[in-house]
């Protein structure tokens, strides 16, 4: 093979670049720029292929910096070249497919080759060519009993697919480097087998681990919490305005001085808990912000990062309603620009956070100006300017106090603080206030919400007309709240086909005859059959039985007549849930019993009603009349 030689290219051509280093001259391959960064319309080089780290510039800014950052130390020495060669491969022509990876999806490569890698180097493999399909068969037994080193158990089937995927990446791409792996990793296999995905003896579901719910009790307080701090914002706020002015203005004074005039200003102002316990009141402002914002909105971590100061817009539809609207970004809709329904709640929510924001933005305003001063070409300037109009900021100490957007993890410890300190027994994560939006939506369409009813009318429209009011919104929390829905209506019905489920109300009662003599051999298992009639069957809840009929225009669902839903209603289900009002109703119809002024109609209707709500206890299982001690 002749071996090539290149001229380093301008940067403004770096398209034109080697697509792979196959036949380059190590001296040619370490020019090779691999990231750069334009900087006011001249570029940067960032990494070249020679240098031991590779850092990228861009990404979700809710990622730290080290998730930029590909250190090549990491990998055994005997593969460190052709590890190189493989990612440089895959950023600069992506798979078999031809898409280029995000930053995500190289470091996902990265981190999962690391353990592969290294069982091959300590096995004394020293090359891709030296590996066949039955080394890479005891690397995916191996992994099986694989503990992970960050929780300290053995891998989920997800994680080991990973693992596996980046097996078979590292196959792919080796083809277009001097040292490439000869051999299919497995035959008439594939990671997701081999991971035990589809297992039903692994112990694993079959299905994708869903997050977890949220308990109603649990997020209600969370709620409340946040919300009394934020309508408590405006005192700390104009507190710590005062104390920044304080800074400024003794400027002169020493550190200690300093925090001895600040903390004797906080006394003044009423706060006498000292300089520590208000900077942690001033942060929670922060967090409490962000759970009302998440749990209004249903945006995902990555997209409240992008938000902005003054993200928040209204407009009205043709009957005058006003809808409320909020502005990020979202990676999942392909780094584009994405928009949300959101209540009044959030909008008061957002509000505080921009004036929150105001100090941590203009600390990266002066550091542009400090490094620009400095140095016109700081490849820095650009990441901080990605950060500067954000209001979820947060102060890295080990990094000069630098303030940069609020990183995943960072959110997942403040939430559990939080949490913690309001006495709240929960482990929180940022991505179960979308699961618990989807479902409080859901559960609106449902017409079972008790909680945020004002917002979450919105979501009970038709979605293609919800679509319609926004062709900016982000269509996949549509979704997402469909999915959460059919959840929803599947538990339910999996409830009454229960074999001794005891159930009122016309088309409860056909239910149970139903049930006895239904023929599950007509399905392919009981959860086919679950879903068939789930599917099958418009329910929604008028909160004294579940209505099936097609329309909501009966009297029963309009509350006017709320015993006509287990009097025999064709379209009525009545189930222990609904136990508490009909013993409520029948409480109430028999202190009516004792009236002597509502009239003979009166009394037959308070009559008719108290023996309706005591035969339909009865068919649940229940006494009317609470036995007393």
């Amino acid at each position: 093979m002749i071996l090539k030689r290149v001229q380093p290219l301008p940067l403004e051509k770096l398209d034109l670049q080697p697509v792979e280093i196959r036949g380059l001259k190590q001296i040619d391959r370490n020019l090779l720029v691999v990231s750069a960064i334009n900087l006011d319309g001249k570029w940067q080089v960032i990494s070249r292929y020679g240098d031991e780290n590779w850092l990228f510039y861009g990404g979700p800014t809710n990622k730290r910096a080290s998730f930029r950052e590909f250190q090549f130390s990491l990998v055994p020495e005997n593969y460190r070249e052709t590890m190189k060669s493989i990612v440089y491969r895959y950023i600069r022509r992506g798979r078999n497919d031809g898409r280029k990876p995000a930053i995500a999806t190289l470091r996902a490569l990265f981190d999962n080759a690391l353990p592969y890698l290294a069982f091959l180097n300590n096995r004394g493999i020293l090359s891709l060519g030296g590996i066949t399909s039955q080394t890479c068969k005891v690397y995916s037994d191996s992994i099986k009993s694989a503990i992970s080193t960050r929780k300290k158990r053995h891998l989920k089937s997800s994680s080991r697919e990973k693992r596996l995927l980046a097996v078979e990446a590292i196959h792919e791409l080796s083809q277009y480097c001097d040292d490439p792996m000869l051999e299919q990793p497995w035959i008439d296999s594939s990671a997701y087998v081999l991971s035990g995905e589809h297992d039903a003896n692994s112990g694993e579901s079959s299905q994708p681990a869903k997050t977890p719910l949220i308990p109603d009790e649990v997020f209600t307080a969370l709620f409340q919490a946040s919300s009394v701090t934020i309508e408590g914002a405006e005192r700390i706020l104009k507190l710590r305005d005062d104390i920044d002015a304080l800074a400024v203005k003794r400027a002169e004074l020493s550190e200690s001085g300093l925090n001895y005039a600040k903390n004797r200003l906080l006394v003044e102002h009423g706060w006498a808990e000292g300089l520590d316990s208000f900077e942690e009141a001033v942060l929670d402002i922060r967090t409490a912000c962000y759970i009302v914002v998440a749990s209004l909105s249903g945006c995902r971590n990555h997209e409240l990062a992008y938000i902005q100061s003054n993200s928040y817009y209204s407009t009205k539809d043709d009957e005058q309603e006003v809808y409320w609207w909020m502005k990020s970004r979202s990676t999942k809709t392909g780094e584009g620009y994405t928009e949300w329904m959101i209540p009044p709640a959030a909008v008061a929510a957002l509000r505080v956070a921009d004036w929150w924001a105001l100090p941590y933005q203009a600390k990266i305003k002066s550091e542009i100006m400090r490094r620009r001063k400095k140095s016109s070409r700081d490849a820095e300037i650009a990441e901080a300017r990605k950060h500067q109009d954000a209001i979820f900021l947060g102060v890295a100490r080990k990094k000069g106090n630098e303030v940069r957007t609020l990183s995943l993890e960072a959110w997942n410890v403040n939430l559990k603080l939080f949490a913690q300190k309001h006495g709240i027994d929960w482990s929180f994560t940022t991505h179960q206030f979308r699961r618990k939006f989807a479902n409080y939506a859901a559960r609106s369409k449902f017409g079972d919400l008790r909680y945020l009813k004002e917002h979450f009318k919105h979501w009970s429209m038709d979605m293609t007309l919800g679509y319609a009011l926004n062709e900016a919104q982000e269509l996949e929390l549509y979704a997402e709240i469909q999915a959460e829905y059919d959840d929803i209506k599947e538990e339910l019905v999996e409830s009454w086909l229960r074999p001794h489920e005891p159930l009122a109300g016309g088309y409860g009662e056909g239910i149970m005859v139903w049930r006895i003599g239904a023929d599950i051999q007509l399905f392919k298992s009981r959860g086919d059959m679950v879903r068939a009639v789930a599917e099958s069957t418009p329910i929604r809840s008028n909160g004294h039985a579940w209505c099936t009929a097609q329309d909501d225009a009966c009297v029963g669902n309009g509350g006017l007549e709320s015993t006509r839903c287990a009097n025999g209603c064709n379209n009525g289900v009545v189930g222990r849930r609904h136990v508490a009002f009909y013993r409520g109703l029948y409480d109430h119809n028999k202190e009516l019993l004792q009236c002597n002024d509502i009239g003979p109609g009166g009394l037959a209707r308070a009559k008719r009603d108290l023996e309706i709500c005591d035969r339909t206890l009865r068919k649940l299982g229940f006494a009317a009349q609470r036995e007393t001690a």
